[in-house]
């Protein structure tokens, strides 16, 4: 193993996207992360096309990089031994609301005893000290709750989900940072903690990063949402052809990008001159834009828009992106040889470390693939016996 996180253990008591997403990327990193699911496992072992049972494309996609142990915590001995699992961990990862975890005796407050070194992290739907901590909570719920759905039909005219696990991805990802957190303040104090992550606040905060805007000066009614995303002319513009996206950011692209439109002069008209004003007149601008993009087709337009350095690129569907010749140049898509599911692919670890590269070297397990391995690891009395 490799990676900056070689050494730390997590028991990863996680299902569906958040969690397993998180902790997989703490095994991409290193860890080694042992994931204990119930005797009928993580249901999204059946979500998607398979060639067996229990190993479908949705588990596939969020598992790798851990080991698999079976384990009925309703059963004494059971979580006996999930008890010594904790005792000799450095990380535990769940995703319960608190009552849940509290009935079921993995909260922090019943096992910080067991290993006072442990980084306990749960990640539910809302804050643990509100009212509504142990409210079940959903993408889609979360999704509309934070603002997203009724920010694209203030956009599109409708509201809609993003078409993906937003929220759920979203907070996988900030959990795996909140980990990684702790454990640096672990090292230099040598203390565990209690870490929550609620993903309605989580998304929303990431929501109103560059959309609270009259809010910062706490002066809502003058309005909330940054105008810029909300013009219907922000999308991919239509070409000869097919369609392009881009964005002129600065005052470079936009003379750039207005000269290649034959429009150079509104550069230095007052609706167009500044930062400041080209805010307030994006819709004009835009609309401006997008019919300018029509003269040409999009092979010419990248060619040009790249010679005068206005970031721009073709737009994707994801077929498209199965094949694109960017990606097979920098290995994005890996495919490797499940022992037993045949040919699979995963998508290569993006981000890079000079001094502990990361790295794929478990793809995902079958249940209880490990629980023989991973019981044979505890010996030696629990903390506090003998």
């Amino acid at each position: 193993m490799s990676g900056p996180l070689t050494g730390i253990r997590v028991i990863d008591l996680t299902i569906n996207m958040l969690g397993p997403l998180a902790t997989q990327t703490l095994g991409d990193m290193g860890a080694d992360v042992i994931k204990v699911e119930p005797p009928d496992g993580d249901p999204m072992r059946n979500l998607g096309p398979a060639r067996n049972p229990g190993l479908a494309a949705y588990f596939l996609s969020v598992n790798r990089n851990k080991r698999s142990v079976v384990l009925d915590l309703k059963q004494p001995a059971d979580k006996d031994a999930l008890l010594r699992l904790v005792a000799g961990a450095d990380v535990l990862v769940h995703s319960m609301r608190p009552r849940a975890a509290e009935r079921l005796g993995i909260d922090y407050a019943t096992l910080a005893p067991v290993n006072p070194r442990l980084v306990h992290v749960a990640a539910s739907g809302y804050h643990k000290d509100g009212p509504w901590r142990d409210r079940p909570a959903y993408d889609d719920v979360i999704q509309g709750q934070s603002g997203l759905a009724a920010m694209n039909a203030r956009a599109n005219g409708e509201p809609r989900y993003v078409p993906m696990a937003m929220a759920d991805k979203l907070c996988g990802l900030v959990t795996a940072s909140m980990v990684a957190m702790a454990l640096v303040h672990r090292a230099s104090t040598g203390q565990g903690q209690a870490v929550h992550v609620p993903m309605f606040e989580t998304m929303l905060a990431f929501n109103l990063a560059d959309h609270l805007y009259h809010g910062v000066l706490d002066e809502p009614e003058k309005g909330l949402g940054y105008p810029r995303m909300f013009t219907p002319h922000r999308r991919p513009y239509a070409t000869q052809d097919g369609y392009i996206c881009l964005l002129a950011q600065n005052q470079a692209h936009w003379r750039n990008l207005l000269g290649a439109l034959g429009q150079l002069e509104l550069i230095d008209t007052p609706r167009f001159n500044t930062y400041a004003a080209r805010a307030t007149n994006i819709d004009a601008l835009y609309a401006i834009v997008a019919e300018g993009m029509r003269s040409r087709s999009t092979a010419e337009w990248l060619a040009l828009l790249e010679e005068l350095d206005v970031p721009a690129a073709p737009m994707n569907s994801i077929e498209d992106l199965w094949s694109d010749p960017y990606l097979a140049d920098t290995g994005f898509f890996r495919r490797m040889q499940h022992p037993s599911q045949g040919t699979m692919v995963t998508i290569a670890i993006p981000q890079s470390f000079s001094a502990s590269p990361p790295g794929i070297t478990r793809l995902p397990p079958r249940l209880g693939e490990h629980t023989e391995e991973i019981l044979a690891e505890l010996s030696g009395p629990m903390p506090g016996e003998g």
